[in-house]
């Protein structure tokens, strides 16, 4: 994706980021915003709502029940529900993200997830980077980073791999899973965490022009 950086003076850099689970995204982007002087934006949903362990218990666990309602089937259900109140809903959670996104990019920063790379698509000096790796390693990574039992952070990436990427599809119709809405896709199995960082950092010294 080439970025169009003409009157890019004065513009925040902003770095959305996707990750396979357990790809590094919370470690790098971390970095990244320290090295960039930005702010870094978490998942809008955490693991553990993912899990249904506090589904509803916050703010965002509320839009995650919407979300899930939304999706149907498994997560939420169409029993009840007509075509037209869901396509409501849908257009309710995509604008309020939307308006949410662009709020947190007009500081700069460090986005996680959040649908970045489609929200942000056309916004300047803005790069979009998709962390990816071995399931093993992302399995571990994760099981160590979390503080949880490899077991726990196995079921996680089955899960979560997959409802992510189920959210994007449903909500703005792209899989976030593939290349072609990225400027920069990072296999942390192969490169550490430092080079990653510096590679992403790099790349947005890039779109300034």
């Amino acid at each position: 994706m080439t970025q169009d950086t003409r009157g890019t003076a004065g513009v925040p850099p902003v770095v959305t980021v996707f990750e396979h689970y357990g790809a590094g995204a919370d470690e790098v982007g971390r970095a990244v915003a320290d090295a960039l002087g930005v702010p870094f934006h978490a998942q809008a949903f955490t693991s553990e709502q993912l899990e249904g362990g506090d589904a509803s218990a916050t703010e965002q666990g509320a839009v995650l029940a919407q979300v899930y309602g939304v999706l149907g089937g498994a997560y939420g259900g169409l029993e009840g529900r007509d075509v037209a109140t869901t396509q409501r809903q849908k257009y309710d959670l995509v604008i309020a993200n939307n308006l949410a996104v662009w709020e947190l990019a007009d500081r700069g920063g460090v986005i996680v997830g959040r649908n970045g790379a489609v929200v942000l698509a056309e916004r300047p000096r803005t790069l979009h980077v998709l962390l990816t790796g071995d399931v093993e390693d992302r399995v571990d990574r994760a099981a160590r980073t979390a503080g949880v039992p490899r077991e726990r952070a196995a079921a996680r990436q089955r899960v979560e791999d997959r409802v992510r990427a189920e959210m994007s599809l449903a909500l703005y119709g792209w899989d976030p899973r593939l290349p072609d809405r990225y400027d920069l896709v990072v296999n942390t199995s192969r490169i550490p965490v430092d080079r990653a960082v510096a590679t992403v950092v790099h790349a947005v010294e890039g779109t300034a022009g």
